[in-house]
């Protein structure tokens, strides 16, 4: 497969570049079905002129069906799509960049998925099907699995489903609720997270950020001590990745708090941590739930985060993560931290 692709590159450049542009056509009608030509259009950056040609031409070979409602796959659309994932990944030199990034960054593994989520947004979706795929492959038996709130959690969730869980889950939240919209705090996502494979779940009702006298006082409550204790024993940690300043303002940060972690150059957040380009702290909060320091008693952790502007966080967290970390990411974040 890879020599042939190699010599296809060689002798036919041109064919290879129309079979991706075409790939991609299809791959994003797949995540936005039905979807009218304009939409589409922008989110792939071409004009409506170059993919109406593009479009008739799939239409005419039976891939995709249109009507007034939008654009959606056939089923033969839908196994030309399956069929042509793991050509199109040596195409593009995913896999080759996957290998690259694990000896760069040291972690365990590298999962990429294709495009920049900063330009697709529903791409989440792909990263949440790549780790419910991963957890698949994980876990087997009974498992503890501690989750972490925020948008790409969210999307992880909604791509959970019964058939990947081989014994019992129990899900439990990583940290606290950090005053962000009530769907995508972690104890709202373990509820989803277990819904979606017909587990169990438990709650952590205490906020992520406390000073030092309330954080003694919360972890004296034995129900609180009771899922603190489950979250330590988790056998998988589920994580995203946070941009300094973003993670910052939702946490409400004080005036002088930002300032220090303006000047001090924080470009990523993770568990209450802030981290500079060269992965230094350089900014923390006392938080409810895992830290930095416990990570490396989990087993496996697997840390996602997509999109081009998120390059820099993922890098700086990952100077500090543990060795047994899997990132999945996308390409457009990969490219980058290449």
């Amino acid at each position: 497969m890879n020599s042939f692709i190699e010599i296809q590159k060689r002798l036919l450049p041109d064919l290879l570049v129309i079979m991706q542009k075409r790939y991609y056509i299809l791959h994003h009608i797949s995540n936005m079905q039905p979807v009218g030509r304009r939409s589409l259009a922008g989110s792939l950056g071409m004009t409506e002129r170059v993919l109406r040609s593009e479009v008739e031409l799939l239409k005419d070979q039976k891939l995709i069906h249109i009507s007034t409602i939008g654009m959606t796959l056939t089923p033969i659309g839908e196994e030309t799509l399956e069929s042509l994932s793991s050509v199109m990944r040596e195409v593009a030199g995913i896999n080759q960049m996957e290998k690259e990034l694990e000896k760069k960054l040291q972690i365990k593994r590298v999962i990429i998925v294709a495009g920049d989520s900063d330009h697709s947004p529903w791409l989440k979706k792909e990263l949440g099907l790549a780790t419910a795929n991963c957890m698949k492959s994980l876990l087997k038996g009974n498992n503890i699995i501690a989750v972490n709130g925020g948008t790409t959690m969210a999307a992880v969730a909604e791509m959970l489903t019964p058939n990947i869980v081989d014994g019992e889950w129990l899900f439990v939240p990583a940290r606290g609720g950090i005053g962000e919209d009530v769907k995508n705090q972690a104890n709202t996502i373990c509820s989803m997270m277990a819904d979606r494979t017909a587990s169990k779940h438990r709650v952590l009702y205490a906020p992520d950020e406390v000073s030092k006298e309330m954080y003694k006082s919360i972890v004296k409550d034995a129900r609180i001590n009771e899922v603190l204790q489950l979250i330590k024993s988790a056998s998988l940690l589920i994580h995203g990745i946070g941009d300094a300043i973003t993670m910052a303002e939702r946490r409400s940060t004080s005036a002088s708090d930002l300032e220090k972690i303006v000047q001090a150059e924080a470009v990523g957040e993770a568990f209450g941590y802030y981290f500079n380009e060269d992965g230094e702290v350089v900014h923390k909060v006392q938080t409810i739930g895992l830290r930095l320091e416990n990570l490396s008693t989990v087993p496996n952790v697997i840390a996602v985060a997509g999109g081009s502007s998120k390059s820099k966080a993922i890098s700086a967290y990952l100077k500090k993560a543990p060795p047994s970390t899997i990132l999945i990411t996308d390409e457009g974040a990969a490219k980058n931290l290449i």
